[in-house]
């Protein structure tokens, strides 16, 4: 029997259709089909001046918009051959891991309901939440923040903000036992993701698999360990890994991976430094406003800047970093205006999808469901 899944079930986590392929219960094979988001970003881009790009990449990863935004800066950024300030960088990684754990949260509180586990998903919500309203202080918005510029960042962190984080970071671990308490032991648990969804290692790197997908596998591979960016280098943390590549291991490094997200935010608190949040260049940042104010010179850059935008030397580029779903790529051609020639994403989602068809081959329906939701993918960054 030939069946549908999706594009309107629930655990499709988005608009994707599974042609599915049946024998009883048993999947035969399985085809998805993609689409039913497209909303053409990449093209739309090549239309915008480069800092009018930043908020059409927070609607790609929807539940990582900080993630999204770090690579396109630095992107272009790498093009400009400047380099942000140490206050800037450390504040992009504290950010960009509160972001690593908001989004894992949101996959467990997800799969977990998928496969019958209500609890849970409450609880992780319950966190996220907390996280929602760490970036709605730093950029008024709760979910599109667009905080990073080109150059730096939209803005220093308010007041008490550093408090909030320290206070998150002190509770959190006691949050995340909780969820191991309900999980990681339970017997129904590990009857539904145990050697379920399994991938072979030659398979997974085969198929371009990244993130805590291929370090299930057993490959401890991780971006920011392997290319290191706005200075990763200098925090310590350890990379997850897994030996049998199925739903649990998944499932065993994305919390490995909050466990981590949360000692890197420590020691961004701990070795945050003073100074400027952007580069001191009136033609790619714009003044302060009290200097607007009173300085004509400084009016004008501001005006040209929101106006005409600025220009990127001609080249290309490739810019990755580790996103909560993997390696999040940037390949941007610059033909030297204020507008991207060609931008290109190369998002983990798209790419870890393909690996769904192999895991579930031979399984029932049901565990269709819970490797759906072991893959961790968002359909906006699919479709983009």
């Amino acid at each position: 029997m030939t069946i549908n899944m999706g594009p309107q079930h629930p655990s499709t986590h988005g608009v994707l259709r599974l042609v599915l392929e049946l024998d009883g219960e048993i999947v035969v094979r399985c085809a998805p089909h993609i689409g039913y988001l497209h909303t053409g970003m990449e093209k739309i881009a090549e239309s915008k001046r480069y800092q009018q790009v930043i908020p059409i990449t927070d609607r790609m990863d929807y539940l990582a918009p900080l993630s999204n935004n770090l690579a396109y800066v630095l992107a272009v950024e790498k093009l400009l051959g400047i380099e942000v300030p140490p206050r800037a960088k450390v504040i992009r990684v504290m950010l960009t891991e509160l972001t690593r754990i908001g989004s894992h949260l949101v996959w467990l509180g997800t799969h977990a309901i998928d496969i019958g586990a209500m609890s849970v998903f409450l609880y992780a919500f319950r966190e996220r939440e907390a996280i929602l309203d760490m970036s709605e202080q730093v950029s008024g918005a709760r979910m599109m923040s667009s905080y990073f510029r080109v150059g730096g960042l939209f803005a220093d962190l308010p007041e008490g903000f550093e408090k909030t984080v320290r206070s998150f970071i002190t509770s959190f671990p006691d949050r995340l036992a909780e969820y191991e308490d309900l999980l990681t032991k339970n017997p129904i648990w590990l009857e539904r993701t145990r050697g379920v969804g399994v991938i072979k290692l030659e398979d997974a790197v085969d198929l371009g698999l990244s993130g805590p997908n291929i370090r299930a596998c057993g490959i401890p591979w991780d971006v920011r360990k392997s290319n290191p960016y706005s200075g990763y280098e200098q925090f310590r943390f350890e990379v997850s890994r897994g030996t049998r590549g199925d739903v649990y291991d998944r499932y065993l490094c994305r919390i490995f991976e909050m466990q981590q997200s949360v000692a890197i935010v420590r020691q961004t608190l701990e070795c945050l430094p003073d100074g400027p949040i952007a580069v001191a260049d009136p033609k790619l940042t714009p003044p302060p406003k009290p200097r607007i104010k009173q300085s004509m010179e400084a009016l004008i850059h501001h005006f040209l800047l929101w106006s005409e935008g600025f220009r990127v030397p001609a080249g290309e580029v490739y810019q990755s970093i580790e996103s909560p779903r993997g390696e999040y790529g940037v390949y941007l051609v610059s033909d030297g205006s204020n507008k991207p020639y060609r931008l290109h994403f190369r998002t983990p989602s798209f790419v870890n999808l393909e690996s769904l068809s192999k895991m579930v081959e031979g399984r029932l329906v049901a565990d269709l469901v819970a490797i759906i939701g072991s893959i961790d993918i968002v359909l906006g960054e699919v479709d983009r």
